[in-house]
């Protein structure tokens, strides 16, 4: 088959791939999340083809897009108002709802189901074709079944040409997975597939919203796939890959330790990988890792991978629908390195870690304050206050004695300050960090309570993170009480501290410790889930 290679950016190849698609043929389109192969979902003919061109299985549904919110309204047997809340804050945009689906839609694209999945794209290209076609499309990812998802045209081209009638290039996809999946159709809406819209979000704007099993876990035996990606091995490169749950430096030293493998890491680790390496982001920023993730498997495929470690991302925000690709990728095989199990505990200033701390080490979790070592001898020695006295003044230490309270106003009062205060202090409390964890070795999980978690650097040493987190004017509060400072002094330490994002960016867990808040609750839904992965 000769297939057209058109440009998503001239009107009349726009209107050209329109043709097709309305003639019953088939064209892969990009959208923002990646790119689909599109045929009229109104026509089982032109459906049955994308099945044929992908080799996809045809109980595996099928999502329509639509154009226009007032397109659902025919798909759809009833219009919820869960859905209306939904597409008014998600829509266009990378979320695909499941409803009860009317007779116009075939059952070639439901997949056998009594539901249709549906969404309206934000990319325009894609709108463009929509509106062109005069039809909405049915658009499974534009590969070969099994294979990652194309988010460069290159990839498509790789994949498809040959096999369907046009490609329609609009450059490279914004989100770089696949749309979030929640169905509406029966009791509580539920997540069946994570995407660019998180659960947090949902959350949001529903209320209550679960998260389906099989989001984490293999589909159940003979339990039905509700959508896209759920029952069959998805986004695998030709490599064997194998999911490794570590911190930085644990994974780094398991993967050195390996021959004849590849490593999928984040940015950071590469300096520090002895074996070929890609990145597929940063490992806080869980965005870049949906974008790139795709792409870093395919580039697997051409440096001729065999076996890849992949480093397995947070579960929280984005970072939950790469979690599930690169499970599925992996075939659920995944390992888990090192013990105890260091969980990093962090925030600003009066948020609460050290109660939060308590409550988890009652539990039976090891518990190490790092606040509380810093005053150790073996970190404030002799050579560590002649080095605070030449950076911050001779009266910061008086008769071997550290004025903490001085030294404090002085370094907080600038960045460069900080800066400075860092560099002298956190590799001598690194050292002393170590060793107190050795003492702890036989603890099955263990606490770092660290206010400068990720400035010190000991988030390397962490396989989870919590964030406490508080308003601001109650943390406030809480540092008055607590250090007899006035509220300009408070005011001057919360400034000199990141703001609550900068931890919750970071963290796989929050806590919300606000006068408002249920804190038993929220540290006993963290126990139960990190004592049960270890």
């Amino acid at each position: 088959m000769e297939t057209l290679l058109l440009r998503g950016d001239h009107k009349d190849e726009v209107a050209r791939a329109g043709e097709i698609l309305r003639a019953g043929g088939l064209v892969a389109i990009p959208t923002e999340t990646v790119y689909g192969l599109a045929a009229n979902a109104l026509d089982p003919a032109a459906v049955r083809k994308i099945y044929e061109a992908k080799g996809r299985p045809s109980d595996n549904p099928l999502i329509v897009h639509i154009e226009e919110v007032s397109q659902l309204g025919p798909l759809a047997l009833e219009i919820p108002e869960s859905a209306q809340k939904l597409a008014k804050a998600f829509w266009p945009g990378p979320l695909t709802m499941i409803l009860k689906k009317s007779r116009l839609v075939p059952a070639l694209v439901s997949g056998g189901l009594e539901t249709v999945a549906v969404r309206l794209p934000a990319h325009p290209v894609a709108r463009a074709v929509i509106r062109s076609a005069g039809v909405p499309l049915a658009a499974p990812s534009a590969n070969l079944s099994g294979r990652p998802s194309p988010t460069k045209f290159s990839h498509v081209r790789e994949d498809l040409s040959g096999r369907v009638d046009a490609l329609l290039d609009g450059g490279d996809c914004t989100v770089g997975v696949e749309s979030t999946v929640i169905t509406l159709a029966e009791g509580v809406p539920r997540v069946l597939r994570p995407g660019g819209v998180t659960v947090e979000q949902l959350r949001q704007v529903l209320g209550r919203v679960e998260v389906d099993s099989a989001v984490l876990h293999r589909l159940e035996e003979g339990k039905k796939a509700a959508s896209p990606g759920m029952k069959y091995r998805h986004y695998s490169p030709k490599a064997e890959v194998v999911l490794v749950d570590a911190s930085s430096e644990e994974y780094v030293n398991y993967v050195n330790s390996q021959e004849d493998c590849h490593a999928l890491c984040f940015q950071e680790d590469l300096p520090l990988l002895r074996v070929p390496a890609l990145s597929y982001g940063g490992r806080y920023n869980r965005e870049e890792q949906a974008r790139k993730l795709f792409s870093a498997l395919l580039q697997l495929d051409g440096l001729g991978a065999k076996k890849v470690f992949a480093r397995c991302p947070s579960k929280r925000g984005v970072g939950l629908a790469v979690y599930n690709r690169l499970i599925r990728a992996a075939g659920f095989q995944v390992i888990r390195v090192g013990s105890p199990l260091l969980v990093g505990l962090t925030g600003p200033s009066g948020a609460g870690k050290s109660t939060v701390g308590r409550e988890f080490q009652k539990l039976g979790w090891g518990y190490l304050d790092c606040d509380k070592l810093t005053r150790s001898p073996q970190v404030y020695d002799e050579a560590c206050l002649r080095e605070l006295a030449q950076a911050f003044g001779g009266d910061v230490v008086a008769e071997g004695m550290l004025n903490r309270k001085l030294l404090a106003d002085r370094a907080f009062a600038t960045p460069e300050g900080r800066e400075l205060l860092n560099q002298i202090t956190f590799p001598r409390i690194l050292r002393r960090v170590r060793e107190e964890i050795q003492a702890e070795a036989d603890r099955q999980i263990v606490l770092l309570d660290a206010p400068t978690l990720f400035e010190s650097g000991l988030d390397r040493m962490c396989r989870r993170v919590i964030s406490v987190d508080a308003p601001r004017e109650v943390r406030a509060a809480r540092i008055i009480k607590r250090d007899g400072l006035s509220r300009e002094q408070a005011a001057l330490r919360l400034s000199a501290q990141p703001e609550g994002e900068f931890y919750l960016s970071r963290a796989d867990y929050v806590i919300e410790n606000s006068r408002e808040s249920s804190l038993s609750g929220q540290i006993q839904e963290i126990f139960r889930e990190l004592q049960g992965e270890d």
